[in-house]
């Protein structure tokens, strides 16, 4: 089998074509832009298989995507290519709208056009694979969990924009029949994740003495999800989910950010032979309490009785032994580390109304 994989650079596109090429016997084309957060690096481990193949291309060009299409010929495609950090929304969200609502027509236009030209044994074969986020329902209140029937209601650039994919690609599935499936997933965090993300960014200056910045006074509740248990769920879907469906996928762990943090920082404190730095007694006393992100969402929380009860996936890590894994992988891949941040971003503050 085939599969196009678009932001397969980035954080969890990487994973999914790690567990593509290390899993199974399907190809692999990666199309990436290779912006400030795609890293080919992220993929050294199964670049060498002759299963796996790359093309640089913004799905913000038209043509260069229905070129992609037309050259690979894939039986399945799985769209990840989006912008999706909140803070560089608030920025510009300009490259959002374009990247993440554009970028997804275009696909969708050169998948249908494609998908017309296919024999029958593989329209029945081909699926288009929608990778969105919980951020779309907007917030929760105290109790209660986001379905598949939540009503969307996004509150930040980011978020707006992947609803307006979400419904594009819903449409195209209800007007003009391509096989589309959708996923909303809970936050990730795992390994290669690029380090304006909260876990990252916790853990690299916490490594350098650093400030640890945290939004607001730290209460806000994420559901959190190993990036490699999503990559599984998302290959289950995109093999076994139904045509016109949506289905959520969390990773059963809701942790206050100031959690989060304080964890991180416990399992440095006990680490072995780690050198701690100068100014250091307990990495917890690096915490500090900085000025909230503009309509900042209180709480998310995933119900994923659907794709555990219909197509059998549940995630193998908690989110102890994720962070734990999370954390090792960091402290052994300093150089991967370096490299991220040789460009402009030097892990300030993002997202600022000024």
């Amino acid at each position: 089998m085939r599969i196009l994989v678009t932001g397969g650079a980035g954080f969890i596109g990487s994973a999914v074509v790690r567990e593509i090429i290390s899993n199974s016997e399907d190809e692999v084309l990666n199309l990436d832009c290779l912006t400030y957060a795609g890293n080919l690096e992220n993929v050294t481990e199964v670049s060498d298989s002759s299963r796996y193949g790359f093309r640089q291309t913004d799905i913000r060009n038209l043509q260069d995507v229905k070129d992609v299409i037309d050259d690979f010929r894939p039986d399945k495609i799985m769209h990840l290519a989006a912008e999706s950090h909140v803070d560089r929304s608030i920025d510009d969200p300009g490259i959002f709208v374009q990247t993440n609502i554009i970028g997804t027509f275009n696909l969708l236009t050169s998948a249908l056009e494609y998908f017309t030209r296919l024999d029958e044994e593989k329209r029945g074969q081909f699926r288009l694979h929608h990778i969105s986020t919980d951020e779309v329902f907007g917030s929760l209140g105290e109790d209660g969990f986001f379905t598949e029937t939540t009503p969307y209601d996004p509150n930040s650039p980011y978020s707006a924009s992947k609803a307006s994919s979400d419904h594009l690609v819903r449409a195209w599935h209800s007007t003009y029949g391509l096989p589309t499936v959708i996923t909303n997933c809970a936050n990730n965090y795992g390994p290669y994740h690029f380090p304006e993300k909260l876990v990252p960014l916790m853990i690299l200056n916490a490594l350098e003495g650093k400030p640890l910045p945290v939004y607001g006074d730290g209460s806000q509740i994420r559901d959190w999800l190993f990036v490699e248990d999503h990559a599984r769920a998302l290959l289950t879907v995109l093999m076994e989910g139904i045509p016109g469906e949506t289905y959520n996928i969390g990773g059963h762990n809701e942790v206050k950010n100031i959690d989060v943090v304080r964890n991180i920082c416990r399992i440095l404190d006990e680490k072995e032979g780690l050198e701690k730095p100068g100014n250091v007694n307990r990495f917890e006393d690096l915490i500090e309490f900085v000025a909230d992100r503009p309509g900042h969402d209180v709480r998310y929380a995933i119900d994923a009785t659907k794709i555990s009860n219909e197509l059998g996936w549940q995630p193998k890590e908690t989110f102890e032994s994720g962070l734990a894994k999370t954390v090792d992988w960091y402290l052994n891949n300093q150089e991967w580390c370096n490299n991220t941040q040789a460009g402009n971003y030097q892990r300030q503050r993002l997202g600022v109304i000024k």
